[in-house]
């Protein structure tokens, strides 16, 4: 049977701080679900070695929690879970069945999951890092129950993903960032082609370097050495003329030009 207080009564007020306790515990949960499950191990061992000095404590703080990806996941959602079941329970002796509803959906959708969501997916990695001691309570209070279910999520989905890149993806990524160049990236357009290259490097082959000795400039070994082939070769601008006797494959030697 539902017990209904009054606006006026002790108890009254005492439903109303706990209903907004919970919706805030709630909140906090989903951000944290979707603020620290969304940073790979690889994204915060990055961030802890070489972010700004603000983002490698808060990456040091956060590591030694989000490891355990599993367990996290099953005491976050656990948390979040139990939140919002008990949340109606609470609004059911305040107003009718149907109000209970309708007023638990509306906080927990607005409060509970589209605010903080927000919030934490733009400042999740401080959000995180500041609330780690209690989330790490919260693991030790939901432990007999998410240690059993994040094992078996290891077991099927394996201990951990670590999310690294492979070479077409760090290429695209290099591409994108000396796109970005002229718009205030950190990187310049030659730092972004020198990295691109070397990440080719692998696909490439001796004669992708070669120039075709068709197109080369080279001189006769019997060609005399006046003005105006000197300023020929100069215009050129090679710091090495090959040198052939009679046919232009027959090379037997360089010109040195300094």
């Amino acid at each position: 049977m539902t017990v209904e207080y009054s606006c006026c009564e002790t108890n009254f007020f005492i439903h109303i701080l706990i209903i907004v306790f919970l919706v805030m515990f709630a909140g906090l949960m989903s951000g944290l679900t979707l603020g620290l499950m969304s940073m790979s191990l690889v994204d915060l061992e990055v961030l802890a070695k070489s972010g700004t000095p603000k983002d490698r404590i808060y990456a040091a703080k956060i590591l030694p929690v989000v490891k355990n990806q599993h367990l996290l996941l099953c005491t976050l959602l656990i948390c979040n879970a139990a939140a919002m079941e008990t949340l109606p329970i609470f609004l059911d002796s305040l107003v009718t069945a149907w109000g209970a509803i309708l007023i638990s959906v509306t906080l927990i959708l607005l409060f509970g999951e589209i605010i903080p969501q927000s919030v934490c997916t733009r400042y999740g990695l401080a959000i995180g890092a500041t609330v780690t001691p209690f989330v790490r309570v919260l693991v030790w209070i939901c432990f007999p129950v998410a240690y059993p279910i994040s094992k078996l999520l290891d077991y099927m989905l394996g201990h951990g993903h670590v999310a690294l890149f492979r070479r077409a993806e760090l290429k695209t990524l290099v591409n994108f960032h000396g796109n970005e160049a002229g718009k205030g990236g950190e990187l310049t357009h030659d730092e972004t082609t020198i990295i691109a290259g070397a990440l080719e490097l692998t696909e490439k082959t001796a004669s992708d370097a070669m120039t075709p000795i068709s197109e080369t400039f080279a001189i006769d070994v019997n060609a005399k050495l006046d003005r105006e082939l000197m300023s020929l070769i100069l215009e050129k601008g090679h710091s090495r003329v090959p040198v052939y006797y009679e046919q232009s494959t027959n090379i037997i030697g360089l010109i040195l030009v300094n």
